[in-house]
């Protein structure tokens, strides 16, 4: 397996891939490992994610700039993300015992109860946008829980995987409760088919979920998806135009716009659209596109050849359709993997950028007349997401947030994920929720104990 940078096209390192034999003997490893991790304490798996904890922020420097290099964040963005894997090993270490305790039910028994009881070995599917948070928004409550778990990470970030395993394996924890799994994506069908694997979750494209997704039901196993969106960013009469555009600048260029809750539909109402699509364009002439080492840099590559040039192609056939440049829309001239941050006005049905995931830098920006046009608007996606939606009125936007389809509203913020809430989406964004209790709790058996 390779690892190119994106910002140079150049080769940083090459990996040896585990075969199918090693494969099996991995998982065989992982689940025996299970058998004595299920009967530690919460106490002593704290422990062991409050050292993890530890070892992530002391080492966030070097495991940032081995994020930057491998898929090309920009260096801060990089730093931030250490600190919030840092931030969900404490705070799994510090809740999951009660999010997990035994609930008394009332019944027809002198006793009966719920207890929340580990599966076993979990199969965790991870993309590449963020490649230490997505493993442990899934691995902190998942192994606090008591399950163990195997890694098939993205290919192009093979040294973030194998980096996330060592330490793990650093902070003391039990040889083979966590292992990564050097292995392409053609091999996943085989480990969820593996008896010892219980469960599976991916966070990808649609047709990952989907292949993944069908695996697991032909096998009867428990499936979480998070995939991908196009959350709705509203913008109406009363907002606070100004906030607006500094978050919206922010929530589309997190990761140069490669994330599934990056706000990519503007959905404006018309008596704001000129303040606002003027105020987006001043703010987004003044990023800085260039090495995301720099500190200085606003603006980072793409992760891999093929994004830019599906996002180019996405812009090119939305301007064909009608949609109106208003900047961008070209590559810059720098070696690697780079796109012009771009906005589009005057997008509508029908445009390839209304109705597609848009995985890069690109601002599609819809008119609308009213308030209702703008829900239906909003709701008029095959995705369901996250989304926020813009002005004074608090109750209007909590009402509004209501109406919107997607598994997260946000009102005057950026749509994020927080260990504290859960997270996920409906329609082709993906089922189950990960974080928080909920998320804690979609990999054990909820057990019913009825005592006469």
């Amino acid at each position: 397996m390779q690892s190119i940078n994106p910002a140079l096209n150049s080769l940083i390192g090459e990996y040896p891939a585990h075969s199918a034999a090693e494969t099996e003997a991995i998982v065989e490893l992982v689940w025996q490992a299970g058998h004595s991790w299920k009967d530690k304490g919460f106490e002593y798996r704290a422990g062991l994610f409050r050292k993890l904890a530890g070892l992530l922020r002391d080492e966030k420097d070097r495991l940032s700039r081995l994020m930057t290099a491998e898929m090309g964040k920009i260096l801060r963005e990089s730093v931030a993300e250490i600190e919030k894997c840092a931030h969900a090993c404490d705070y799994y270490s510090e809740h999951a015992e009660s999010m997990l305790k035994d609930e008394v039910i009332p019944s027809d028994a002198s006793r009966s109860l719920v207890a929340f009881e580990p599966l076993g070995l979990v199969l965790a599917v991870m993309p590449w946008n963020f490649p230490f948070w997505q493993v442990f928004r899934f691995a902190a409550p998942s192994l606090m829980a008591g399950n163990v778990a195997v890694l098939k990470h993205a290919s192009n970030v093979p040294g973030c995987a194998l980096a996330i395993e060592e330490l793990f394996t650093r902070a003391g924890f039990p040889e083979n409760v966590f292992r990564t799994l050097m292995i392409p994506s053609a091999m996943v069908k085989a480990v969820i088919e593996n008896p010892r694997v219980r469960a599976v979750t991916l966070t990808g494209s649609g047709p990952a979920g989907s292949s993944v997704a069908s695996a697991a039901a032909k096998q009867i196993k428990k499936a979480v998806l998070e995939l991908g969106g196009s959350d709705a960013f509203i913008v109406l009469e009363d907002a606070d135009i100004e906030k607006a555009i500094r978050v919206a600048v922010t929530g589309r260029m997190l990761n140069q716009g490669q994330s599934c809750i990056a706000a990519k539909r503007f959905i404006v109402v018309e008596p704001v659209l000129e303040e606002f699509t003027l105020g987006l364009l001043k703010a987004v002439s003044g990023l800085k596109t260039g090495d995301p080492l720099d500190p200085s840099t606003d603006v980072g590559p793409l992760a891999r050849p093929d994004l830019v040039d599906d996002i180019d192609k996405q812009i090119q056939r939305s301007v064909g359709e009608g949609a109106l440049l208003i900047c961008g829309g070209k590559r810059p001239i720098l070696p690697g993997c780079y796109y012009q941050p771009t906005i589009l006005g005057n997008v509508r049905k029908g445009m390839a950028v209304y109705h597609e995931e848009t995985f890069g830098p690109v601002f599609s920006i819809i008119p609308v007349k009213s308030e209702e046009e703008a829900i239906a608007v909003a709701n008029d996606s095959e995705f369901g997401l996250g989304g926020c939606v813009w002005t004074k009125d608090l109750k209007r936007g909590e009402r509004l947030a209501r109406k919107i389809e997607t598994g997260a509203m946000f009102v005057n913020g950026l749509t994020k994920s927080d260990p504290r809430l859960p997270f996920g989406g409906i329609k082709k964004s993906g089922y189950g929720r990960e974080l928080a209790t909920y998320g804690i709790r979609e990999f054990v058996n909820i057990k019913t104990i009825w005592i006469g």
